[in-house]
């Protein structure tokens, strides 16, 4: 009962995080566009990279497509911290690893409205 709840709060703890930084890519915040114009992002790309990050979060409140939504947000976590170590800015690398890591904890203790058999 335990995993479940701190599963529960994980999931909606990366939804929440996802949406936003989803939205603030599509709207074309100047924070985010600012951080993605230093990887030469063009504002197709910074678009596209928001509406993916946008899916896998809802991709993973869902209990079949939990998997997916996680591998994909991972994915593209995992794109800005190798862009930020390309910089060689280690500050912005380390804050994105928290919340790869968070996505990986979370495929661990699995779905907490999955079957378990």
């Amino acid at each position: 009962m335990f995993v479940k709840i701190i599963s529960t709060a994980l999931i909606l703890i990366i939804v929440f995080m996802g949406v936003k930084q989803g939205w603030a890519m599509i709207s074309g915040k100047p924070e985010m566009a600012q951080m993605l114009g230093r990887f030469h992002f063009n504002r197709q790309a910074v678009l596209i990279n928001g509406i993916v990050t946008m899916l896998s979060a809802m991709l993973i409140l869902f209990p079949r497509t939990f998997v997916v939504g996680n591998f994909f947000m991972a994915v593209a976590i995992l794109l800005i911290l190798c862009l930020q170590l390309s910089l060689k800015d280690l500050k912005g690398a380390a804050i994105e690893l928290p919340f790869l890591l968070m996505n990986l904890a979370a495929i661990f203790l699995q779905h907490p409205l999955a079957k378990t058999n």
